[in-house]
């Protein structure tokens, strides 16, 4: 946080316009939308809140089956339950973000079934978009919808253009780990007004424009208050920033760490630039200490630092659906590790963590 975001936060609050509407509001969902170069935009509670409802949109429901990154964070495949249809995992490639190739085989094998999913929920994982003019042509060939859970990927881009372009809808998450931050929020973006529109609609529990309560759909509570909304504004004139910090880290990690045995970055797909939300490593086990050795070791430092996110597939809730591949995120993690990277690491921070890495490898070597 910084002096922006006070002082923003004090005139939404000297303001009362405290509730989930209000000036601050208008002014985010028209700050984002310029900033990513959508025409519009809806500011709601989570991420999640604008998952759930892109899939409401595009009228999914019970029965229906959705594809979804299979190494992606719960929330990207807890919507599909949300809404009664069956989640169908796609794992990753070189990228760590969705395999085309894998997703021309899904698509072909559940056209086959006669299942053809109603949509397609992209992950752009830590930071970096998939691959959308693959994915797109594999999508439009069976008319499948792509949503864009770009979560992760504020500030990032693909083919020079910002993360959020490439769906039919897109959603970005504003939780407290992100690299905008409202503490809880998120928002829905599509060039498509009627989709927005009803986006809201549905955000304020459906209510009809009448003096009384009228109801004529089940809404949800999902819209953002004016207050988190004046945080989020003060936060996206300084994102640029933020991501240059972040991509500082990865940076600063990868001179540090870059020669150690059995130590791989993830990488940078050619494609597009990231916005290194986190800065992520796997670790060879067969090279020097395993992952869990490592993190351990750094917990005990009181340093915290994360395994990548288990893939679905392996998730006890989603046993047993069908999945397409599986390899390539199972191994990410095996032995993937998410490092301290937040936008405020100061030197000191980043030599603490390293000061720790670089002694256990130095210990697994000499054992």
């Amino acid at each position: 946080m910084g002096a922006q975001e006070r002082a923003l936060l004090l005139e939404a609050f000297d303001s009362n316009w405290i509730a989930p509407l209000g000036p601050h509001v208008d002014g985010f969902e028209k700050e984002m939308a310029t900033k990513v170069g959508v025409a519009h935009a809806a500011a709601l509670s989570s991420g999640t809140a604008a998952l759930h409802l892109a899939l409401l949109l595009l009228g999914v429901g019970a029965g229906d089956e959705v594809l979804v990154s299979d190494l992606t964070f719960a929330a990207s495949v807890n919507v599909i339950r949300y809404v009664g249809a069956t989640p169908i995992f796609v794992d990753a490639d070189a990228t760590w973000t969705l395999d085309p190739d894998l997703l021309a085989e899904a698509l072909a094998d559940r056209a086959r079934r006669g299942r053809l999913p109603k949509a397609l929920i992209a992950v752009d994982l830590y930071g970096q978009c998939a691959d959308y003019d693959r994915i797109a042509t594999v999508c439009q060939r069976w008319d499948v919808p792509v949503i864009q859970d770009a979560s992760e990927a504020l500030g990032a881009s693909y083919k020079g253009v910002p993360a959020g372009r490439q769906g039919v809808m897109s959603a970005f998450s504003f939780n407290g780990n992100k690299i905008l931050t409202t503490s809880g929020g998120g928002m829905l973006l599509s060039d498509r007004s009627e989709w927005i529109v009803a986006a809201r609609h549905l955000a304020t529990q459906a209510r009809e424009p009448a003096a009384h309560y009228e109801h004529r759909l089940v809404g949800y509570n999902y819209r953002l208050s004016n207050l988190l909304a004046a945080i989020g504004r003060g936060q996206l004139r300084v994102l640029d920033d933020r991501v240059k910090a972040r991509r500082a880290n990865f940076d600063w990690y990868r001179a540090r760490f870059g020669d150690l045995p059995g130590w791989s970055f993830m990488p940078e797909a050619p494609y597009g630039t990231s916005n290194r939300w986190l800065t992520c490593v796997t670790v060879d086990p067969e090279r020097g200490p395993d992952r869990e050795t490592v993190r351990l070791a750094l917990e005990r430092a009181d340093i915290e630092a994360r395994p990548v996110w288990k893939p679905m597939h392996m998730q006890p809730v989603f046993e047993g659906l069908p999945t397409y591949g599986g390899g390539v995120g199972r191994r990410l993690f095996e032995r993937g590790l998410c490092l301290p990277s937040g936008s405020s690491l100061t030197e000191e921070d980043r030599e603490r963590v390293a000061s720790v890495v670089l002694e256990v490898v130095s210990a697994g070597r000499a054992a």
